[in-house]
């Protein structure tokens, strides 16, 4: 299969969860993957495995140089991308005590902020594809309403569906996968209906089925979120100023940005 003929993604949020199995049923299509985490291991252990096929682009997705310099390295390398699936980000929960400010700007950064970077890089690079897709995956902290989170549950919808009003006359899809079943605005009760127990490489292999049909949004019931965004350690993730005893260890983690 010549380089041509290959679907070129960029894949960030890489490093664990559905992000990593979403990396690996990628690469086994054969695809050419630009892969991104901050774990540079990970990506390095991904291009050992998959000789030619990976471009490994780690870094902060929350620097703005970063972000641009990744887009550059992509288009020396490819000149274009076909699918774009936005999955870095991250979660915190505060235990029975208001939010710190800075744990708020903390997730604001790392994913919408992360998202709405590497969307501005990544564009230049669709409109180049062939048949181009943007992806998001949300976390809950950006997708559930505020009764389940301590952040606004809008913030990845918003990004995404005007992104896709944005393109939508360009010819490039967007699609955004999240929790729960079709719509943040349901209530407690009827969130999770009919949860089931899928693993990271399950439900990687149910967006990548999903995708296929580039809908507008693709709904994980799922009845452990852990299980696809886990948490390396309850400080990992968190501002160096904020006191570690303020988050809490039970909340699911996509790949850091």
């Amino acid at each position: 299969m010549g380089l041509e003929t290959r679907k070129r993604y960029w894949l960030t949020g890489a490093g664990n969860g559905v992000g990593a199995s979403l990396a690996e049923a990628i690469l086994k299509t054969g695809a050419y993957l630009a892969v991104s985490s901050r774990s540079v291991q990970s990506c390095e252990d991904l291009s050992a495995r998959y000789p030619g096929q990976v471009l490994a682009v780690p870094g902060n997705l929350t620097d703005s140089q970063t972000v641009r310099e990744i887009g550059e390295q992509i288009a020396r390398q490819w000149g274009s991308l076909d699918t774009v699936i936005l999955n870095a980000g991250t979660a915190e929960y505060i235990d029975g005590q208001p939010a710190d400010p800075l744990i708020i700007e903390h997730i604001v950064r790392s994913n919408l902020m992360a998202a709405s970077l590497c969307i501005r890089t990544a564009l230049p690079l669709l409109r180049a594809g062939n048949l181009s897709h943007l992806v998001g995956i949300a976390s809950p902290v950006t997708y559930l309403p505020p009764s389940y989170t301590e952040a606004d549950g809008k913030g990845m919808r918003f990004v995404f569906e005007s992104a896709r009003v944005d393109l939508a006359a360009e010819g490039i899809d967007v699609t955004l996968v999240h929790p729960g079943l079709d719509s943040p605005s349901r209530s407690p009760d009827d969130c999770f209906p009919a949860p089931v127990q899928w693993t990271a490489e399950t439900a990687a292999h149910h967006v990548l089925t999903q995708l296929v049909e580039r809908p507008p949004e693709v709904a994980l019931a799922v009845s452990s979120m852990t299980a696809l965004w886990p948490l390396p350690s309850s400080t990992e993730s968190m501002p160096t100023d904020v006191d570690s005893h303020k988050a809490g260890n039970g909340c699911p983690i996509k790949g850091q940005p």
